[in-house]
């Protein structure tokens, strides 16, 4: 004997019935069969709603008419598929029901009230309609069939008439007894059962589950399978993550504890019945008859540890807090006592002797009742303030984490942990005392899935995530894309995953929070990209989406921009950026940026605001940070400046010189920015402040390349080369004077021990670290208390593409 139930989606429809069918037909073609089936698709709910409705007469809606719809078009279109089908004897049926829920809804209206028992008798129609209908596709091609009526052969416990436990020894007395054909296909509708009265009882959420398990003990079944829309038991919620594992084996102890920590595909009471007997249970996918699905047995998944991460939300924590020598095990043995006496079933209760602290989940919906309870309870300790006011916190989740042994995933759950910290999400508290291989802890509702997906990642792919929205494409954005590209496998190898989920320009953004495929991004953003009016366009992303590691990556020069950093911190996102213009806005705005960065634990990242690739910011934080101060900074800041004032000494002209470095991508756009002297200001204006100086960018002095009397302003680039041009001669004999005295000229900016800050040309000597500087390369030169009298000296590339990306990436993959 076989157990077979099929669930609510599985019958959703007549294309559903007839697949469900075929599957029950070849089934018997192997041994004899059992079938359970739930109601379709809506058709409990509906009923549930109908009875609300009669209470209240809010909505004026006829559930009754929209299940008469959904019955008659499954009807209609089997009897489409199969002309022997009974259709009209069939519609005669459900017109009968529906009839007489319409009398039984009729005196709820009257009397305001409804009954349990009457609510039982209504509910349970829909999967009467599944057996009347399965029974008549079955007997129209030929097969033999037997109903068992529940109600008669179910024996339910008790006096609750919506959530029974069932008495299998009884109840499998009462089936054995019955004699049923080999060649018959035994029927049973699921959710119903009888109590001693021979009144019908529900088994509760998920009782058709139970219903099939029941009937598996009673007919002593090799299997029982459980048919759903899902391949069988996953290793977290398919809603949350993407591609969860699916387990091939689990043991009855695991699917226990899944189920009573959250998981949805089975109920508690569903695997008590098949653990007791002994029986394995198969979970298939009713859409997929190719996969094998998830066998509950005595077996297990030897492939994983972790067996799964589940989640209970809509959960209220109560805390009570004893401030006296009071018993606290009298305490917990006092509520205890009560719940029990008040049949109140706590998820979770934490005890802390340490502490004196008493934590309690339960269900938000039994607050009142529960709070009501205990206060009561202690109300004389509480006015003797043995016990503090009850404390509680609404809006929470249960995460728990199931694994065949706890003490070999120990670092694996420090590491969720870390990473949560890191990430600002708060653990209210942490269990582990209800099973030695669980370990369940507690978060804000609002944090449940990013929990999860943490997780997920770290357990099962032991990978760190970073998802990058990256502003602005110009030449250095779209070398970090190549190189972002080009990493992608090495990275894999480390357990780094970098995606970009937004690419944007100053019109468009491209926006895939599951990655974007960076071969064809190009096309793709302008084919598919929205319009980037509006920045919190990407926050919404993120919160919609539940990021884990979201970082902005802005290279621009935007002002608009950088002034949005602060949001984007608070909103949970991270910076990298090479753009300079909040580092050099107001000492209030600098201020307030780290100021958000520590309190939401967000990262500031801008190694390329000074030197591109070169690790400056960095190593200046290391020295400030461990003691050493800084007495002197002297250096060349400027990658382009670098190479122009190279070119001089190899004997071309200015004009040429920048020329040659525009053409050769060292300067912006229009050189005469470089020429200015104002980024090198900025970028001496971010050491200085990082030196502790609180000073502005007009405070720095700028002995300009060029005099006052050549005009830059408002030309163009063409204009402005041959402006230049005009000046070849007055600066080509500068440089003279300076090679007659065994020198080369330099662009330098200095930092003195009182924070002075000069960007000047400098007449440089053989001695000098900055004399052979050229060629688009940056120096910086460090005098400090702990290096002097040799300096700390850095020095390589300032300039370019490449470089200026590659220190973009170093600062995204530092996020992790």
């Amino acid at each position: 004997m076989r157990i077979l139930k099929f669930g609510g989606t599985s019958l959703k429809n007549a294309e559903r019935f007839l697949i469900v069918a075929s599957i029950i037909e070849e089934k018997a073609k192997i041994e004899q069969i059992s079938i359970v089936l739930s109601a379709p698709e809506k058709i409990t709910d509906y009923l549930t709603k109908s009875i609300l409705e009669k209470y209240t007469n809010i909505t004026n809606i006829n559930y009754l008419d929209k299940i008469k719809s959904i019955l008659n078009t499954i009807l209609y279109y089997i009897c489409e598929q199969q002309k022997t089908f009974p259709y009209k004897q069939l519609k005669t049926f459900v017109t009968k029901e529906l009839l007489t829920i319409s009398k039984l809804l009729e005196k709820i209206n009257t009397k305001k009230k409804c009954p349990d028992k009457i609510k039982a008798i209504i509910i349970s129609k829909g999967e009467i309609f599944s057996i009347a209908i399965m029974e008549g596709i079955l007997q129209s091609r030929k097969h033999h069939t037997s109903i068992i009526n529940p109600v008669k052969k179910l024996i339910a416990i008790g006096s609750n008439y919506l959530d029974s436990d069932v008495n299998i020894e009884q109840s499998s007395k009462i089936i054995q007894k019955m004699h049923i054909p080999k060649n018959h296909i035994i029927l049973m509708p699921g959710f119903i059962a009888g109590n001693y009265n021979k009144e019908l009882t529900l088994l509760g959420r998920n009782g058709s589950d139970y219903s099939a398990a029941i009937l598996s003990a009673c007919l002593n079944a090799v299997c029982c399978e459980i048919w759903t829309d899902v391949d069988g038991i996953y290793t977290c919620d398919p809603k949350i993550i993407l591609k969860p594992y699916l387990l091939k084996y689990i043991s009855y102890q695991e699917a226990l504890k899944l189920s009573c920590f959250g998981a949805k595909i089975l109920h508690p009471k569903t695997i008590r019945p098949i653990l007791d007997y002994n029986i394995p249970c198969i979970i298939q996918n009713t859409l997929n008859l190719q996969s094998k699905g998830t066998i509950i047995s005595n077996k297990t998944d030897t492939n994983f540890h972790v067996k799964g991460i589940t989640y209970i939300d809509k959960i209220t924590l109560i805390k009570l807090i004893c401030i006296q020598n009071v018993n606290i095990i009298q305490i917990v043995t006092h509520i205890y006592n009560l719940f029990l006496k008040n049949e109140i079933k706590p998820i979770l209760s934490i005890q802390s002797s340490f502490q004196k602290e008493i934590t309690i989940c339960i269900y938000k919906k039994n607050l009142n009742k529960i709070t009501n309870l205990l206060q009561k309870e202690f109300k004389h300790e509480i006015e003797k303030q043995y016990i503090q006011p009850l404390h509680i916190i609404n809006n929470l989740s249960i995460i728990s984490i199931i694994t065949s042994d706890i003490y070999n995933s120990k670092n694996t759950i420090s590491k969720i942990f870390k990473t949560l910290y890191l990430l600002n999400i708060k653990i209210f508290t942490i269990s582990q005392e209800n099973c030695e291989n669980v370990l369940s802890f507690i978060v804000k509702t609002k944090n449940t899935k990013q929990t999860i997906k943490i997780a997920h990642s770290i357990i099962y792919h032991n990978t760190q995530t970073i998802e990058l929205f990256i502003i602005g494409i110009g030449n250095v954005g779209r070398t970090l894309l190549k190189q972002i590209q080009t990493q992608k496998n090495t990275l894999y190898l480390k357990s780094i995953k970098i995606k970009v989920c937004g690419i944007a320009n100053s019109k468009l953004i491209l926006i895939n929070s599951n990655g974007i495929c960076l071969k064809n991004w190009f096309k793709n953003l302008n084919k598919f990209g929205i319009p980037f009016q509006d920045l919190h366009i990407i926050t919404n992303i993120v919160k919609k989406n539940f990021l884990i590691n979201p970082v902005i990556v802005d290279c621009t020069s935007s002002i608009k921009i950088a002034y949005e950093y602060s949001n984007f911190i608070k909103n949970g996102l991270h910076i990298v950026t090479p753009n300079k213009k909040a580092n050099t806005n107001s000492i209030e705005y600098y201020k307030k940026i780290r100021q958000y960065s520590l309190q939401y634990n967000k990262k500031f990242l801008y190694e390329t605001n000074v030197g591109s690739g070169l690790p400056i910011i960095e190593n200046l934080q290391k020295l400030i940070n461990s003691g050493d101060q800084i007495i002197k900074f002297k250096g060349i800041l400027s990658g382009s400046l670098s190479f122009i004032f190279g070119k001089l000494d190899e004997g071309l002209s200015l004009s040429e010189a920048t020329l040659q470095a525009q053409t050769l991508g060292f300067t912006e756009p229009n050189p005469q920015d470089d020429l200015s002297g104002i980024d090198v200001a900025r970028k001496l204006l971010i050491l200085a402040r990082e030196m502790g100086f609180q000073i502005h960018l007009k405070d720095i002095v700028i002995d300009p390349i060029l005099t006052h009397t050549f005009n830059t302003k408002n030309n163009d680039t063409k204009t402005f080369f041959k402006n230049l041009s005009t000046v070849n001669n007055i600066f080509n004999a500068r440089l003279k004077n300076a090679q007659k005295l065994g020198k080369v000229l330099r662009f330098v900016g200095t930092i003195e021990n009182k924070g002075q800050c000069k960007v000047t040309i400098e007449n440089i000597d053989l001695n000098d670290p900055l004399y052979t500087v050229k060629n688009g390369e940056n120096a910086l030169i460090f005098y400090t208390k702990y290096y002097n009298p040799l300096p700390l000296v850095l020095r390589g590339y300032g300039a370019g593409n490449e470089v200026t990306a590659a220190g973009i990436f170093s600062d995204i993959l530092r996020i992790i």
